[in-house]
């Protein structure tokens, strides 16, 4: 899942490699302006010529491979809503909101992702790269649920919270709707602790 930017899924998405300075951009840039060197070479015999631009898109693919990594090893907290409990990585830096849930094949039903924004805006997230379907819940900063919302695999509809919100929990799809969860539900748990200053 990756949060849009403005609202609007037209490539400006905090996901595009060309807008983020990552050790895998860097190699995919440095990559493919070896292999562009190569080609654009006239003074390399052609053995030499194949070995450079060979060389360039194998460092290319590194850094795109890199990049296609699913993020598994984010900071957890337990949540729970009801009698259901959630263990929720946690995304709440720019680079942890931008890939989400993107390259994961499966995640365990008890499994989800909060997203934790430093402010209360409309939030607004799509499905690029993602390849499991998923269900939303744009949440208050006391836990209530705003709204829910189901999104499909692989697909650039703009799914957004009806009012500014600061956190946003993805959960496999149809979590919410087979355990009766609805809108007004309320998470407990970090950060959603009514104890907390």
């Amino acid at each position: 899942m990756v949060r849009v930017e403005d609202g609007s899924p037209d490539g400006s998405a905090r996901s595009d490699a060309a807008g983020n300075s990552s050790p895998e951009n860097y190699a995919i840039l440095s990559g493919l302006t070896t292999a562009a060197m190569a080609l654009s070479s006239r003074n390399l015999s052609p053995s030499a010529l194949v070995r450079m631009l060979l060389a360039g898109l194998a460092l290319a693919l590194c850094g795109l491979a890199q990049a296609q990594k699913p993020q598994t090893e984010l900071p957890r907290t337990a949540l729970s809503i009801g009698m259901y409990r959630i263990d929720a990585q946690v995304a709440s830096t720019s680079q942890q909101h931008a890939t989400g849930l993107m390259f994961r094949t499966e995640m365990p039903q008890h499994e989800g992702m909060l997203f934790v924004f430093e402010q209360a805006t409309q939030q607004c997230f799509w499905m690029k790269n993602t390849l499991i379907p998923l269900a939303v819940a744009f949440v208050a900063d006391d836990g209530t649920l705003v709204n829910l919302d189901e999104m499909k695999a692989q697909t650039l509809n703009a799914h957004c919270s009806e009012k500014p919100v600061r956190y946003v929990l993805e959960m496999n799809t149809g979590w919410f709707s087979k355990k009766g969860i609805k809108a007004g539900s309320k998470l407990v748990g970090q950060p959603f602790d009514s104890s907390k200053p």
